[in-house]
């Protein structure tokens, strides 16, 4: 059988990993797809990097445009990244009947919809394993290994920046700022690492995850996003104390049924019961956890990054075009797991209307009354209080830290209390609020 033939767009970190692994591996990959898979053109700017990679071993060009109009290019595996040029390229190789291989979780997270109309359109195939993840295969068990479940949630740690970041905070009793420069000298955080503090990265990606698990629409201008940059040192102990680790979790929920269904979607720094397992995954490790009504719940780990990893995923997409290719377009797996008809319409919940636990750290006076007050503006609420740690004021301190986790109650409540109990003259300055999810 014919080869396939791939044209391939950037061969930076991730294409450079995709080309080496897919000619290190070919005679495996081969008896995998059930024929050659070969990259015969690549396009990047850089043309000298590119052809010390590929060692003459495929046409170089720095013609992206070139690449994806070629009538001899059946696949074209777009790893430029951003939201520009690389969406010209997706949908002018869709328009030339290509088949498309990407990584970019913010391309899709953003213009997946028109992109998957637009391939859908031409009965062609884009497929997107690598945009999540890195190497941990989470795309295809959501689209084809748990078809058989209704998908109640889905928690994950995916961005292996901040993990790292939380993770060193934590061991090392570090402030944000410090650790975040150690990541930058190590590599885990680029020069500009807004997208990944600020929770964007994480973002996209459980946008696209929660459009896999319940046949919604690509949301993430409805998700809710937070960062870790206002995580102090002592928040991470204090959970600690308690027996919480503190996470950075995209988390997708379903809630309520017919009329009244609906989902949440958000990102943000969380505490997760220690003793669970994805609370211990460190460093820059990825993990996310799906919660089906047939199989329970279910952890997928593995690398989120790198060159190798991505690869990895990208080729595994490879693999599955060239099986796919000659397939009738029905009988293919759709793009977003769901039949395109069958896209369901309920609404992404806003923030306030969130119903979790929170953690809640308030600096007061020592003086007797304060924590009966306190109680008291919590239970006209409707917050019922879990657990309470209370410090002793350090000496010579008349003020001192409560700590209060709650039971499960909607956003808005806690919001409302928040604001009457700052207004309490016993009280000094911002309460802190992070969100716990114990994940059963």
């Amino acid at each position: 059988m014919k080869p396939l033939r791939i044209g391939l767009l950037g061969i930076g970190t991730v294409g450079g990993g995709t080309f080496d692994v897919l000619t290190r591996n070919a005679e495996e990959i081969s008896r995998r797809a059930g024929r050659p898979i070969t990259i015969t053109h690549v396009a990047d700017k850089n043309t000298a990097l590119a052809n010390q990679v590929v060692a003459g071993r495929a046409t170089v060009t720095d013609d992206a445009f070139g690449v994806v109009r070629n009538p001899d290019i059946d696949v074209v595996v777009e790893l430029i990244g951003g939201y520009g040029v690389a969406k010209q390229l997706i949908l002018e190789a869709i328009n030339n009947g290509k088949h498309v291989v990407t990584a970019n979780k913010a391309l899709l997270a953003l213009h997946g919809n028109e992109i998957f109309a637009a391939a859908r359109a031409k009965g062609v195939i884009v497929a997107f394993e690598a945009a999540v993840a890195g190497g941990i295969p989470i795309i295809k068990a959501l689209r084809e290994g748990l078809v058989a479940n209704r998908i109640e949630w889905i928690a994950g740690i995916i961005n292996g920046t901040t993990n790292f970041i939380l993770s060193e905070m934590r061991s090392k009793g570090l402030a944000f700022a410090d650790v975040l420069k150690e990541a930058q000298a190590k590599g885990y955080a680029e020069a500009d690492p807004t997208f990944d503090i600020e929770g964007v990265d994480a973002g996209h990606k459980i946008s696209i995850l929660a459009a896999l698990a319940f046949g919604i629409p690509l949301s993430f201008d409805k998700a809710h996003v937070e960062g870790i940059t206002k995580i102090e040192a002592i928040d991470i102990r204090y959970a600690e104390e308690m027996g919480y680790r503190i996470k950075l979790l995209g988390i997708a929920r379903r809630r309520g049924d017919g009329s009244d269904a609906g989902f949440e979607l958000r990102v943000h720094p969380t505490l997760i019961p220690a003793k669970r397992l994805i609370a211990n995954v460190e460093g820059v490790m990825n993990a996310v956890l799906v919660k089906g009504d047939a199989v329970g719940a279910t952890l997928y780990y593995g690398a989120g990054a790198g060159a190798q990893p991505t690869a990895s995923a990208v080729i595994a997409d490879l693999v599955d075009v060239a099986r796919l290719i000659d397939a009738d377009v029905n009988h293919r797996v759709p793009y977003l797991a769901f039949q395109p008809d069958r896209i369901g319409s309920e609404p992404v919940l806003p923030i306030d209307e969130v119903e979790t636990s929170y953690y809640l750290r308030l600096r007061v006076d020592d003086k007797p009354g304060v924590l009966a007050d306190i109680t008291r503006v919590l239970a006209d609420n409707n917050i019922s209080i879990d657990a309470m740690l209370q410090k002793e004021p350090a000496e010579g301190e008349a003020q001192t830290d409560i700590i209060l986790l709650t039971h499960e109650t909607i956003e808005k409540n806690v919001k409302r209390a928040i604001a009457a109990i700052e207004a309490q003259p016993s009280t000094r300055g911002k309460i802190v609020l992070l969100r716990l999810e114990n994940l059963a």
